[in-house]
């Protein structure tokens, strides 16, 4: 009996220091989120500041990832919104937003009072409602040290014509689909049959001419056992249409796809091309180990045809190079991150793919795996090849190797804008723009360069100070800093 007693006793015990754990981090977590949303409320009062529009003209942006980037619906110009960039020590974010004129090739910063706050992997559309519209929705907030995220929830409307910015409606986002009616600002829930793709973040979206949607790949995790959470990098696709004679019900179908299918991937950038097209762009193919994270980085690009169901390999008509891949977790060599080998005219080359995996035992093996080079058989309708001058020796320009890039079409062309790429444990992020014609796929034209290696790098260091991680994460320009520094020093920081 005494002894039964003692284990009942010893239970109990474990369990009151499992539910005073469970309280402490719930009180830590809500700690956590009560300490972001005084930065952000802090961040806005300084927004608040902004009382007229402001235009100037300026430099390409600085470096980021996760903005987005938007077709004007009206003009021949391209939207630039929020972001994030993370220079080794600190995460910055940004609101603000920049126009690019695509006959002048300028930027503008364009400051409007009351914009939403700092933010980045938000969605956002333009339209021609109203004199224009651009919609944002959602997004992330992110601590200085990177540590604490803070996820929107809210929708604002950038009105082009007059300049003004208008916060929607607040609701909550679920795992759903839903619809949202421009003309009476309502959501409407669908009402879906068939099975659908598993919950996932980071999937492509796009809308077939007979208005039915199409979901492909995306990225997920999921517990395999206690603390050890796996990632999966989804390449299924799913049609979701419109059923007929029952209004306001959708069905799921999975379809597969014929055709040259980009490879798993995430972090891939898509947009709509002309004849309803879809297109992808880049991304990065990830192998995960319980201690370690390397992949892929690449800068492919392929056309989904909705109407055929199939996929094209995008292959430009310039001078054949062989594909470019960027080692996540390996630093190249000084000097030739941007070379590659250019071949001449003739039968590609078959394509060899390196991977180190290392064993339990600390073993590293190499496995090499060659693959068979591509066909121009998915290749696009264009002119015929034979137009093409004998480019043999001239280096190709081209996007390098990243995933998180924007895209953006606007007649016919394809504007892409920076992203991301890792070397090493450095994080690089890009603000580089390039330009394509998808009708001539002829090639690539940089229209603003920028060298990875003059950028600022800080290590990580083990601690900070919070004023240090406020002017941190605040990412807005020199004005903005120097008034924080300011609220610094009347608060005695």
């Amino acid at each position: 009996m005494g002894k039964k007693g003692k284990k009942e006793k010893k239970g109990r015990g474990a369990e009151k220091t499992a539910a005073k754990m469970e309280k402490k981090v719930s009180k830590r977590s809500r700690k956590e989120e009560e300490d972001l949303e005084a930065l952000i409320a802090h961040f806005q009062t300084l927004d608040a500041r902004r009382t007229q529009v402001v235009e100037t003209p300026c430099s390409p942006p600085s470096p980021r990832l996760n903005a987005s980037l938007s077709a004007h619906p009206e003009k021949d110009e391209l939207i630039l919104f929020g972001g994030e960039y993370f220079n080794g020590q600190k995460t910055l974010l940004y609101n603000e937003l920049y126009t690019y004129s695509i006959r002048k090739d300028a930027w503008t910063k364009v400051d409007i009072p009351n914009p939403p706050p700092r933010r980045c992997a938000h969605q956002a559309v333009a339209v021609p409602q109203g004199g224009g519209q651009l919609w944002i929705f959602g997004g992330e907030f992110a601590s200085p040290d990177g540590e604490q995220f803070y996820h929107y929830r809210d929708l604002w409307v950038l009105h082009l014509a007059t300049k003004t910015w208008e916060q929607v409606r607040d609701y909550v986002y679920y795992n759903d689909v839903y619809t949202f009616d421009l003309d009476t600002s309502t959501w409407t829930k669908l009402s879906l049959s068939g099975t659908g793709p598993t919950p996932r973040s980071g999937c492509q979206m796009s809308v077939t001419p007979q208005g039915s949607i199409v979901i492909y790949g995306g990225y997920s995790k999921q517990r395999v056992r206690k603390d050890v959470d796996r990632g999966t990098q989804h390449g299924d696709m799913f049609l979701l249409k419109p059923e007929e004679g029952r209004e306001g019900r959708w069905a799921w179908t999975r379809i597969n796809p014929s055709g040259a299918k980009p490879t798993p991937r995430s972090g891939f950038s898509v947009a709509a091309a002309p004849n309803h097209q879809t297109l992808l762009f880049g991304g990065v193919c990830d192998e995960e180990e319980e201690e370690s994270l390397q992949g892929d980085f690449l800068n492919d690009l392929y056309f989904y045809d909705p109407a055929r169901n199939r996929w094209f390999a995008g292959q430009l008509k310039g001078p054949k190079a062989e594909k470019r891949r960027r080692r996540r977790g390996k630093r190249a060599e000084p000097g030739t991150a941007d070379k590659q080998e250019v071949e001449g005219p003739g039968a590609p080359e078959p394509l060899e793919v390196v991977r180190e995996v290392v064993s339990e035992a600390g073993t590293v093996v190499t496995i090499k795996q060659v693959l068979a080079a591509p066909s121009s058989a998915g290749r696009p309708a264009s002119d015929d090849d034979e137009d093409s001058p004998d480019e043999a020796g001239v280096p190709t320009v081209e996007p390098s190797p990243r995933s998180n890039a924007m895209l953006a079409v606007k007649h016919g062309r394809l504007y892409l804008y920076g992203g991301m790429f890792e070397a090493g444990d450095r994080q690089v992020t890009l603000s580089d723009l390039y330009c394509l014609d998808l009708h001539k796929m002829d090639a690539w034209t940089a229209l603003v360069e920028a060298d990875p290696e003059n950028q600022e790098w800080l290590e990580e260091t083990d601690s900070e100070e919070d004023s240090d991680e406020v002017e941190g994460a605040e990412g807005g320009g020199e004005d903005d800093e120097d008034d924080e520094e300011e609220e610094e020093d009347d608060d005695g920081g």
